[in-house]
């Protein structure tokens, strides 16, 4: 056989494979008054589902026809099958659901741990309900996430910006105080600036603060109607306070978030932790790459992690770049930044391994030109 041929009978059987693994899958939803909502207007759903998984979804009626690989159509079917059900429970579904639905199913395609698998490869979400809203787990870590606040009296949070560690804490936060199941919500973070410098602060020391602890009062407005949340910090019920203010106190029968953690001391850390009193859960968020403290300053975060990781009670979920769930540019900027600090970490420590080879030389021509006297 010539060269000639080899090569076309290679490609003959690399398109054979490639049709084999061609697949089409045809899904019918029963309530037509859904579709518009599943779809998307001007099938934008779809269009997102085609973008991602490379598969072709043609709507016709209350059916949609899936097109392309198998393991893309799969995902793809699993996906709009947990979204259907979203909308049969009455609950709305926006662009990132639907992102948040492939990542979900690429996880079960992948069979990476997910607990909220169901049978029949049917996807039930992890979800924390509030009284304004249902938030819904977009990546596994996520899911993992919410379920370890189910779990766990001690939770820890950690990764990038934007991956919803702080969000889905203030969520789980007041749906807890809204059931009934505490008494108490108590969030803080520490007064540090990053990286600026903002002098004198005018008002009184709530007013002074509150920069500070603005990103929790923006996801708590979101979570709770405006007025419950007025009145649960006018009566305490709900108390915004800097780390600072926690010591010498024992928070007990409540939720108690702290964010940014990553920005405490390893005195501040042991102080707010040992604070935990009986009914009360504890959730402490923070970026471990983005630390503002001194130079030279130990970050309690990274302590806390260190020491506390084989205590049963403590959960710690670590998210990263691929859960990022503000727009798909904050994913790529985390991984640009992570993949420089990389390099820089890498250059470091081959600019050590050469100034040890270095020395080492140093040290053996001494010996070297004695022996040869």
């Amino acid at each position: 056989m010539t060269r000639d041929s080899q090569s076309s009978s290679r490609r003959l059987s690399d398109e054979a494979a490639s049709a084999s693994d061609m697949t089409h899958i045809v899904l019918a939803f029963e309530d037509n008054r859904l579709i518009g909502d599943l779809f998307g207007q001007f099938d934008q759903n779809l269009a997102l589902i085609e973008q991602r998984l490379g598969v072709d979804a043609i709507a016709r009626g209350n059916q949609v026809t899936l097109k392309g690989s198998q393991a893309g159509c799969t995902q793809a079917r699993v996906a709009l099958e947990a979204l259907y059900q979203r909308l049969l429970q009455g609950q709305e579904i926006h662009p990132g659901d639907v992102d948040g639905a492939l990542r979900m199913a690429a996880a079960n395609e992948a069979q990476l741990p997910l607990p909220t698998l169901e049978p029949k490869s049917r996807l039930a979400f992890a979800q924390i309900a509030t009284r304004r809203k249902t938030i819904v787990a977009r990546t596994p870590t996520q899911d993992a996430y919410i379920r370890s606040m189910d779990r766990a009296d001690m939770i820890f949070g950690t990764g990038p910006a934007g991956t919803g560690k702080t969000f889905l804490a203030v969520a789980y936060a007041a749906a807890l105080l809204e059931r009934g199941d505490v008494a108490r919500l108590i969030l803080s973070r520490p007064a540090v600036e990053a990286g600026e410098r903002l002098g004198f602060l005018p008002g009184e020391m709530k007013d002074k603060v509150d920069p500070y602890l603005r990103p929790i009062y923006d996801a708590l407005y979101e979570m709770m109607p405006a007025e419950k949340v007025d009145r649960g910090l006018q009566s305490g019920m709900i108390e915004v306070a800097p780390l600072a203010f926690m010591r010498g106190r024992t928070l007990s029968n409540a939720v108690v978030l702290l964010d940014e953690a990553q920005n405490t001391t390893s005195m501040q850390m042991k102080m707010f932790l040992t604070r935990l009193g009986e009914g009360s859960k504890m959730i402490v968020t923070g970026d471990p790459s983005q630390i503002d403290l001194p130079s030279g300053q130990k970050s309690g975060l990274r302590e806390a992690l260190g020491l506390l990781t084989d205590i049963p009670a403590v959960a710690h979920i670590r998210f990263n770049e691929t859960d990022v769930v503000r727009h798909e540019l904050v994913g790529r900027i985390v991984t640009a930044y992570d993949n420089a600090a990389r390099e820089e970490s890498e250059a470091r420590e081959r600019r050590f391994a050469a100034r040890q080879r270095d020395d080492e030389d140093q040290d053996r021509r001494p010996r070297s030109s004695a022996a040869a006297s």
